[in-house]
């Protein structure tokens, strides 16, 4: 006998693609769970039975998102390449991975414009950004222990790879027309990469 579907996360996976819809055609404060209920074509009380708030929803979302990017380079992490040519990997990968949820991109900086006053986004943030310093931190040492990088505080360098993938990010979220996301992402890697390999 097969074993039954998770009829839940279906659902959970029905509403999320329906709010981000919804969150990215609106915005985040005119948005209703009204709306996201007829998105979804679920009932307003079907849809209260999944998740309380708007913000359940973005942290499910968020969560998600996070999730699925770690899953999918974690990998990288555990082989056993050098450390260079790890995190060419992880940047390549990340880059790559920009085409599948670009559209998510401003619904995510529209909540961490909101991070002073929510709680909720907080939280999510700060569990993707201590999932990504525990894959790449470690990548880092053992480049510097090999004797691959001429730096001496791994956590430093992987402030600075994050920081150019955020940052990169956020300013074309900005000005799209000046920013070329992939192009300026591979150059940015590229030089941080030169600045640390012996």
């Amino acid at each position: 006998m097969s074993p039954k579907p998770n009829v839940s996360e279906e659902r959970k996976e029905q509403i999320t693609e329906a709010a981000t819809k919804v969150f990215a055609k609106q915005g985040f404060d005119k948005a209703r769970m009204d709306d996201i209920a007829a998105e979804a074509k679920l009932s307003k009380g079907t849809l209260y039975l999944y998740f309380k708030s708007k913000d359940a929803i973005i942290k499910h979302l968020l969560e998600r998102l996070f999730e699925r990017e770690f899953s999918a380079i974690q990998s990288i992490a555990d082989n056993s390449r050098p450390a260079s040519e790890k995190l060419t990997l992880f940047a390549e990968k990340m880059i790559d991975d920009i085409h599948s949820w670009s559209r998510f991109i401003p619904i995510m900086y529209e909540f961490l414009g909101r991070l002073f006053r929510q709680s909720v986004v907080q939280e999510a943030f700060k569990k993707y950004m201590g999932l990504y310093y525990d894959l790449i931190t470690p990548i880092i040492q053992q480049g510097i222990e090999a004797g691959e990088f001429k730096v001496r505080n791994a956590e430093e360098v992987a402030v600075a790879f994050g920081a150019i993938f955020e940052g990169t990010i956020l300013l074309w979220v900005y000005d799209p027309e000046r920013v070329n996301l992939e192009k300026n992402l591979h150059a940015s890697v590229k030089l941080l990469m030169e600045g640390i390999v012996k």
